[in-house]
């Protein structure tokens, strides 16, 4: 025993020369992926290669919420459910951290990795995100030649002058977003401050029509406000409060599906807001 530990000891030095001149080789990209989730479906399609990605969720169809609708036919659409999911034999599936937590439990019962990824409440953590899909997928350039387009796409962005302007996001069933979510860094980005967040709401919270009008934004921010079925969720739009103080402020309708997920394309709200606060200022109350 003591002339094979003294072996060991003798040969542990050049075990460590030759794991660093010969490195073991990096585990291969997974070649059937599924995607469950509607931000991990936009972003695996951008930086999946071709014919890996093998499934993405029913909601990357929809126009309403996904910027890649047109794009979602191109794959098996999925619901979520572990049976199907687990019929489709992949070798990596990608989930959000809040949807499918069943799902995800039993897919790594059954001996399947599963990925899960947080959303994303700013463009530091959109970078992020691109690039750790990159990782589990294998498209490390890929991934950064995405961050830098997003770069490029903030940076052509001719923000004006909107030092001191307000705006007010109101969605739906009278909520609104504060600190800590993508919108209000898009609105930091296009230069205006968020009266939620000035408020000190975090997060989504209702915000009350008396409180909005009161608050007197400059900038009135909407979204998907032009619904094409009665709905009582999209009532607060009707409400002759609400379209005074649109009339008002002037208002953006701002689709969600740029906001709902972090990707390069979420630089066009940035745009859109920016473009929206010139326009107000040329036209003061």
């Amino acid at each position: 025993m003591p002339e094979t530990r003294k072996g060991r000891a003798l040969f542990a030095p050049l075990a460590a020369v030759l794991a660093l001149a010969y490195p073991a080789a990096a585990a291969p990209a997974p070649q059937r992926v599924v995607s469950m989730n509607l931000c991990t479906d936009e972003m695996a399609m951008l930086i999946a290669a071709p014919g890996q990605l093998h499934s993405v969720s029913f909601l990357a169809a929809d126009p309403i919420s996904s910027v890649l609708a047109p794009e979602a036919s191109r794959y098996k659409a999925n619901h979520g459910q572990a049976e199907e999911i687990f019929l489709m034999q992949p070798d990596l599936v990608l989930a959000g951290t809040y949807t499918t937590g069943a799902t995800v439990d039993l897919l790594r019962r059954l001996g399947i990795r599963v990925e899960q990824f947080a959303p994303e409440n700013s463009f530091d953590d959109i970078r992020a995100g691109l690039r750790r899909m990159g990782e589990v997928l294998g498209q490390r350039q890929r991934a950064e030649d995405l961050v830098a387009d997003l770069d490029r796409r903030l940076a052509a962005v001719k923000a004006g002058d909107h030092d001191g302007m307000t705006a007010a996001i109101y969605y739906a069933n009278s909520y609104t977003s504060g600190s800590g979510t993508l919108i209000d860094d898009v609105m930091a980005k296009a230069g205006l401050t968020n009266i939620a967040t000035k408020f000190g709401y975090a997060g989504m919270e209702r915000l009350p029509l008396e409180l909005l009008v009161l608050s007197d934004p400059d900038l009135l921010v909407t979204a998907d406000r032009g619904y094409s079925a009665p709905a009582l969720a999209q009532q607060g739009f009707d409400h002759p409060a609400f379209r005074a103080q649109a009339a008002l402020s002037g208002a953006v309708d701002l689709a969600s599906r740029y906001t709902i997920c972090g990707a390069p394309f979420t630089a066009e709200a940035v745009r859109l807001l920016s473009q929206g606060a010139d326009a107000r200022k040329a036209a003061p109350k």
